[in-house]
């Protein structure tokens, strides 16, 4: 199934690097799907805190 997502780059430390592939293994996820995972926990609940982010979206 094709998805329609962007890709960015992260510029990271080498220890947050690794930090982040330890977090990720105890999950049982890619690095790539961690990160995603957690930054999607983290809009929702700032969402939940301040109320839906509104963005413009591309026709």
């Amino acid at each position: 199934m094709a998805t329609n997502k962007r890709v960015f780059t992260l510029r990271l430390s080498d220890e947050v690097f690794d930090k982040i592939g330890v977090l990720a293994t105890n999950e049982h996820r890619s690095m790539t799907n961690y990160i995603e995972y957690v930054l999607i926990q983290h809009l929702e609940q700032v969402e939940k805190e301040r109320g839906k982010i509104e963005t413009k979206q591309l026709e």
